[in-house]
């Protein structure tokens, strides 16, 4: 299986009812393609110099997003609510694995699994 960060770019346009619910392993998605994708995204790695935006999954409601590389590096991921775009939240990742994010729950995290796992848990609406 190829690593997510070496899978092809694929910048077919694509809407948000069309985002896949599970991970793509044949290829990336870049927040570019997305054709509703919020301004706050396109810029979300501008901050640590990584331009590459990819679609990772669904998480519930969420659409989760990634910006730098799975490890090693700094990373920032956004979720947004694919019902309203406006509602996001944004979790650091350093390159010791560290991080820091606020889920929707208004609660702070440190660890990314507790940050995944507010978003699951957060209502649908």
């Amino acid at each position: 299986m190829t690593k997510a960060d070496d899978r092809p770019v694929d910048p077919t346009p694509v809407h948000t009812a069309d985002l896949p619910p599970t991970p793509t392993r044949d290829r990336n998605i870049p927040a570019e393609a997305w054709i509703e994708a919020p301004d706050a995204l396109l810029s979300l790695g501008d901050d640590i110099g990584a331009p590459l935006i990819a679609y990772k999954r669904r998480l519930g409601p969420w659409l989760l997003w990634r910006a730098g590389p799975a490890k090693g590096d700094h990373a920032r991921y956004m979720a947004i609510h694919c019902e309203d775009l406006s509602r996001r939240c944004i979790f650091r990742l350093d390159p010791e694995g560290s991080g820091q994010g606020r889920g929707p729950s208004g609660d702070e995290h440190d660890r990314f699994r507790d940050w995944k796992k507010d978003l699951i848990a957060s209502p649908t609406s």
